[in-house]
C-alpha cells in the first residue's frame, strides 16, 4: 500500500506505478476527510433511531494510527488515537453487556496482538484495553476480523484473521461474551485453508444465511458456514479467475433475507466483482461473476456495503470503500446497480 502518496482527492490514480482508474469509473458521492496514515478498512454502523445519522467507521493504519467515526457527509466526526497499528474492523449490534445491550466495534490491533472492541456511537472503549489473539502461535499479527451474530441466541462471534498462518486453521474464531460487565473472549475454533500464498485478510459474514467468506489473496474466495457448530468443510471456492490481482475486501449488499450481491475489491484493476449472494440454480454455493463495476478508488483494500435507506443521500444504500489517499469512498448504491443492469456478463 502507498496511500500517503496520493492527495485525497486524486481520483484518477497517483504515480508510482499504481493501477490507473478507468476513465469510465464511477465517481463517489462523498469522498471523506484525509486521515494522517493510511486508511485501511471500513465498516458501517446503522443508526436505529434516525439512518441518516448513520456512521461509518474506518481504521488509519500505522503503529501510531487510529480508529475513526465519519457522518455521511464524509466528515470525521469522533476518534480513537494511538492504537499500534489498527488493521480491520467490523461491527454488531446487540452485545449483551452487564444489564444493558450496546452496539460495538471490533478491530485488530496488529502490533499488540489483540483486538479492540469499542461501544458505538460514543467509541468508547469496553475491553479493558485489549484482548489477546492467536494466543500461543508463532504467528500472530492479526488483520482481517469480522463479527457473526447467531440467530439462534444472539451470540457474537469474532472471526479473526492475521498477517501469516497455516494451510489449516488460520482462521480462529472467539465468542464474546460480557454479561458479567468484563468482557472475555473464548476460542471456539480453528479453521480455514489457506493456499500458502500471500495472506488472509477480508472477511466478511453474512448473518442471515450464516456464512463466512474471506479472501485467500493470490487464490480466490472461500466460503464456510460461520456458526462453529456446522462444521468446518470447506462450501466454495470462486473468483479464482475474475481478478488481476489481490482479492480484497469483501461487502454482502442484502436485497432480501437470501438474494443479493457479493462484492469483491478486484485491489490492482480498481474495480468490484459482483457475484450472487443466493448462488445459482439450486446451488446456493455456486457463485458465478455477474458484473464487474469500475470505480474511482485506487488500490482497495476493504469495503463494506449496505441496502439500507440512509435519506435522500442514499436512499437505496451505500457502498463505501477504502481509497489510497488516507480516504474512503462513498458511492450511491444507485449508480452501481444500474452499472450492473446494464453491464451483466
Amino acid at each position: 500500500m502507498t496511500g500517503i502518496g496520493c492527495m485525497a482527492l486524486a481520483l484518477y490514480g497517483c504515480e508510482g506505478g499504481l493501477a490507473p482508474v478507468r476513465e469510465d469509473a464511477i465517481k463517489p458521492a462523498v469522498v471523506t476527510q484525509p486521515t494522517p496514515h493510511d486508511t485501511d478498512d471500513p465498516a458501517i454502523w446503522i443508526n436505529p433511531l434516525d439512518p441518516s445519522k448513520s456512521l461509518i467507521i474506518g481504521t488509519d493504519k500505522d503503529s501510531d494510527g487510529g480508529l475513526y467515526a465519519y457522518d455521511l457527509n464524509g466528515n470525521i466526526v469522533n476518534q480513537v488515537a494511538d492504537l499500534k497499528r489498527p488493521n480491520n474492523v467490523d461491527i454488531a449490534y446487540g452485545l449483551r453487556y452487564g444489564d444493558t445491550l450496546v452496539d460495538i466495534a471490533v478491530v485488530t490491533e496488529r502490533k499488540a496482538n489483540q483486538i479492540r472492541i469499542f461501544r458505538l456511537p460514543d467509541l468508547a472503549p469496553i475491553d479493558g484495553g485489549g484482548i489477546p489473539v492467536f494466543d500461543g502461535e508463532q504467528e500472530r499479527d492479526p488483520m482481517g476480523i469480522a463479527l457473526y451474530t447467531r440467530k439462534a441466541d444472539s451470540t457474537i462471534f469474532a472471526i479473526v484473521g492475521r498477517k501469516s498462518g497455516p494451510k489449516d486453521g488460520y482462521l480462529w474464531q472467539y465468542r464474546l461474551d460480557a454479561s458479567d460487565g468484563h468482557l472475555k473472549a473464548e476460542v471456539v475454533r480453528k479453521f480455514g485453508t489457506f493456499s500458502g500464498q500471500k495472506e488472509i485478510e477480508a472477511i466478511a459474514v453474512d448473518n442471515e444465511l450464516g456464512y463466512v467468506y474471506f479472501s485467500d489473496e493470490g487464490v480466490g474466495v472461500k466460503k464456510y458456514h460461520a456458526n462453529p457448530d456446522a462444521g468446518n468443510g470447506e462450501l466454495a471456492l470462486f473468483a479464482t479467475s475474475d481478478m488481476k490481482d489481490d482479492h480484497e475486501g469483501i461487502a454482502i449488499y442484502k436485497l432480501s433475507d437470501s438474494t443479493g450481491y457479493i462484492l469483491v475489491s478486484n485491489q490492482q484493476a480498481n474495480t468490484f466483482v459482483v457475484y450472487a449472494r443466493e448462488g445459482a440454480g439450486d446451488n446456493p454455493h455456486q457463485h458465478e461473476l455477474i458484473a464487474e463495476i469500475p470505480v474511482s478508488v485506487v488500490e482497495c483494500d476493504g469495503a463494506d456495503v449496505t441496502a439500507v435507506n440512509l435519506g435522500s443521500q442514499f436512499p437505496k444504500g451505500v457502498l463505501v470503500a477504502m481509497s489510497n489517499g488516507m480516504t474512503f469512498h462513498y458511492y450511491d448504491w444507485q449508480e452501481l446497480q444500474q452499472w450492473i443492469d446494464t453491464n451483466k456478463l
